[in-house]
């Protein structure tokens, strides 16, 4: 049976780096599509040539064509929509943050354990070939054993990297989370170094509100000490001038340091004297690697590429950093 999917969300995230990709993953199509705004919803299934649409998530839930969910939609409500999938007994991949806080998120790892139903987050970063490619140097020591990684995310007001919406949700607490932008670009980042390098021994952290322009947190420190003992430190500010913007993470061995931006395509290794520069074009819709494991998943025929406890991982380190407890 293929997996025919409905999107709950179809926003400007779905519109290139997701959406297309449920047509062209082999054994999986796009049946239908739910956005509030009825206009909205209707001139996204014109111009991407899917079926149905709704104005009601409910309805794509429950329409009998549709047999897996994918929720697009602010952090905010993705465990009410998940929790409302599940019960109708369809399989779920929801887009990350997996929810506002950590609460939610063991709430809806237990109520998929409960209805035995299948749930994905959309870390889908760990089927990008420039990030599996990292993993690769990793666990080959070509750097070494790893001592440290350092991650610095510096960004303007306006960045070129946050997704663009209508409303300015990232930085409303109530919609999606106290972390802010944190919680929008983070957990990239963190789900990379969990999957990279395990489980987690400490975590420690603190964040505040410096330049006052939103309810949200605006600047983030942690530190990590991973159970390999493995140590990393992480700073991400939203507040510098445009020409100080940083995105890199450095991942220093007894041997040399693997260097590279997570929201770009380069990487840079650094062994001994030596340094090798590999660049990757990424896929034209990112999210298509995973999705193509997801329909596997979902299909019984490949493992859960980034399981709810996995997310929880993740989650569990950025509410740390911003909570400080």
């Amino acid at each position: 049976m293929g997996i025919s999917w409905g999107i709950i969300g179809c926003g400007n995230v779905t519109e290139v780096k997701s959406g297309p990709a449920f047509n062209k993953v082999p054994g999986s199509s796009l049946v239908a599509v739910m956005r509030r705004n009825a206009e909205k919803a209707a001139d996204y299934a014109q111009r991407h040539g899917v079926p149905k649409w709704y104005a009601d998530a409910d309805e794509l839930i429950q329409d009998p064509e549709v047999n897996a969910i994918y929720i697009a939609t602010p952090p905010e409500s993705h465990e009410k929509y998940t929790l409302d999938a599940l019960r109708a007994g369809k399989p779920v991949y929801v887009e990350k943050p997996m929810s506002t806080d950590l609460a939610s998120c063991l709430r809806m790892r237990d109520a998929a354990v409960a209805a035995g139903v299948k749930l994905t987050v959309a870390h889908y970063r760990r089927a990008v070939p420039m990030f599996i490619r990292i993993r690769e140097l990793i666990d080959a020591q070509v750097v070494g054993d790893i001592r440290t990684v350092r991650l610095s995310m510096l960004q303007p007001d306006q960045s070129s990297l946050i997704a663009g919406s209508e409303t300015n949700w990232r930085v409303d607490p109530a919609v999606g989370g106290l972390g802010g932008l944190f919680y929008d670009l983070a957990p990239h980042q963190l789900d990379l170094m969990v999957h990279f390098f395990g489980d987690v021994e400490e975590s420690t952290g603190m964040s505040t509100n410096q330049a006052g322009t939103y309810a949200a947190r605006d600047i983030v420190t942690g530190m990590v000490q991973f159970k390999n003992n493995i140590l990393f430190t992480g700073t991400w500010c939203f507040t510098v001038a445009p020409e100080l913007k940083e995105d890199n993470c450095e991942i220093i061995g007894t041997k040399g340091k693997i260097s590279f931006s997570i929201f770009g395509n380069r990487v840079f290794i650094q062994n001994g004297n030596d340094f090798e520069e590999l660049v990757f074009v990424h896929p034209e819709h990112i999210q298509q690697p995973m999705i193509e494991k997801v329909v596997a998943y979902f299909s019984g025929s490949g493992p859960n590429p980034c399981s709810a406890e996995d997310a929880i991982e993740s989650m569990q380190l950025m509410e740390k950093f911003v909570s400080g407890s």
